[in-house]
């Protein structure tokens, strides 16, 4: 396997990112347009007055950037190390897959359950990848 394999699950949440930072736009106008919220409203970000649906986007883009950065920093690790193989990468699509899941969730229905189960299987599979990552160094 080649070491820019790991690339492909790092490319795809950085899609996932770029969508979700599309839809604040897009929910902001229509919005606006509505009459549902006025510019003001985002001078200093989000006031009490914007509505969920139009607040959530923007929500899960920060979230997107948040834990992730974990991800691609550690996704760089194994590069310069050398150690991309087949298993890091399969478990580096899991974690993309069930940040994408979250995403969607959050972004349609938003079931708080579903959403924190999702949330959390994905930070236990992007701390089991540190784990992978670390052990093989602490023997």
């Amino acid at each position: 396997m080649t070491q820019d394999a790991i690339f492909l699950p790092m490319g795809a949440l950085a899609l996932l990112t770029f969508l979700a930072l599309v839809l604040i736009p897009i929910r902001r106008f229509r919005a606006g347009f509505a009459g549902q919220v006025q510019a003001e409203d985002f001078r200093y970000g989000e006031s009490a007055k914007v509505p969920g649906a139009v607040s959530i986007p923007n929500r899960n883009y920060m979230n997107l950037l948040e834990l992730p950065v974990l991800f691609y920093v550690l996704c760089l690790m194994l590069i310069v190390a050398g150690r991309v193989d087949p298993t890091f990468v399969t478990v580096a699509w899991a974690y993309v897959v069930l940040r994408a899941l979250h995403s969607l969730v959050h972004l349609t229905y938003n079931d708080v359950r579903h959403r924190l189960a999702l949330f959390a299987l994905s930070n236990f599979v992007l701390l089991a990848m540190w784990a992978m990552f670390f052990l093989p160094i602490l023997r």
